[in-house]
């Protein structure tokens, strides 16, 4: 993936298109889980996906440290303009982060053997892929919990 500024639009479509759906919902409603088991809040999957770009290009592509507790991330709340701002923050520094990427870039960090990822060695491009996998699906997931809850669905 050589055309980063590319990649990079559509992180922040993704990124603000889950932004968009917490504010929708405020903060009360983002932050709660629809009766479903295993579901999450709309908070915590954006959170989720923050986390993941973060460890996924930051760490894995750059190799810059990044400090993650990839299950807090999933009873994280908050306010969504804070985790705006926060994400905000994300995308500039990924952007640095993917400024020195090349097509024959190689990842700078492999992720544990046991981390939840893809179950193969990936090139720079299969990262982004995988970090665009993930974006893309919780993106969806955070729109259908969105209509849960709007419909009166939450614990």
């Amino acid at each position: 993936m050589h055309d980063q500024n590319e990649y990079l639009y559509f992180l922040r479509r993704a990124f603000d298109g889950m932004l968009g759906v917490l504010e929708e919902l405020g903060d009360d409603l983002g932050n709660t889980r629809p009766p479903l088991p295993g579901a999450n809040s709309v908070y915590a999957i954006t959170y989720h996906c923050a986390a993941v770009a973060d460890y996924w290009t930051g760490h894995v592509v750059a190799g810059r440290e990044v400090d993650r507790d990839r299950a807090a991330e999933f009873t994280a709340t908050g306010r969504a303009g804070d985790l705006r701002r926060q994400v905000d923050a994300l995308y500039e520094q990924l952007a640095a982060d993917l400024a020195p990427v090349t097509p024959t870039s190689v990842p700078r960090n492999t992720p544990p053997a046991d981390f939840e990822g893809p179950d193969r060695p990936l090139s720079v491009a299969g990262v982004q892929l995988h970090v665009l996998e993930e974006l893309a699906q919780h993106h969806g997931q955070i729109q259908i919990t969105r209509d849960l809850l709007k419909q009166g669905v939450s614990s």
